[in-house]
């Protein structure tokens, strides 16, 4: 009985979270409205925060990371356009909350996490969810992910000093990469094209996110 009222209390907040956190500010796009409203953010974050999971504010997972901002991750995703027959590549997986949101949308996922207790966290978690469409690697995503690229899109969840060139590298021609570019302290949240092998970037809005950590961003 207990785990039925912590699942209707969730499934109630998750309604919530869609109709006040994201319509209201203007997220529109149905697809990923609906992949928001089931995927249970909870599960991505210890018990102990299960009581912050829906509310408007990114949540810890360890290792200094956070899972985003309902809004942002909400925000990024509708940006992208992301059709059900895309690839998509992420960077930084964290415990997998927004690879589960992309499994919703894309054909295919693949995710890169640089910590290797969040990469186990999210496969275990991706797995007991019954995401099978999620591949998650341990390594440095700065560098992206060759063995299965080009990607129709690109996300990343960490905030790079520039644009990646590795990552821009594996975008296929008119992909769509969104990523937080800036200082370590606050960025602007940049959507970038591919228009004939060129960076077509524009500025969505300022954010802060944790810094992208690699070869080709912040160093460690």
């Amino acid at each position: 009985m207990t785990d039925q009222i912590e699942f209707d209390e969730f499934e109630q907040l998750r309604r919530n979270m869609v109709a006040v956190q994201l319509r209201r500010r203007g997220i529109h796009d149905e697809r990923v409205l609906a992949a928001m409203e089931h995927v249970p953010r909870h599960e991505f974050v210890a018990r102990e925060f299960w009581s912050r999971a829906y509310a408007d504010d990114p949540v810890p997972i360890g290792e200094g990371q956070t899972v985003s901002q309902p809004y942002i991750v909400a925000s990024m995703l509708q940006a992208l356009e992301i059709a059900r027959d895309h690839r998509v590549l992420e960077i930084g997986t964290g415990t997998g909350y927004q690879a589960a949101l992309l499994a919703e949308l894309a054909h295919q996922v693949f995710t890169i996490e640089r910590h290797a207790s969040l990469t186990e966290t999210a496969r275990h978690i991706l797995s007991r969810l019954g995401y099978r469409n999620v591949s998650v690697i341990s390594g440095d995503g700065t560098q992206g992910w060759t063995a299965t690229a080009p990607y129709d899109r690109i996300i990343v969840a960490a905030a790079a000093p520039r644009v990646p060139r590795s990552l821009f590298g594996q975008l296929v021609e008119g992909g769509r990469m969104i990523l937080p570019v800036g200082s370590t302290e606050i960025q602007d949240l940049l959507l970038v094209q591919k228009a004939e092998g060129q960076p077509l970037a524009s500025r969505l809005e300022g954010c802060r996110f944790v810094p992208l950590i690699g070869a080709e961003g912040f160093a460690g």
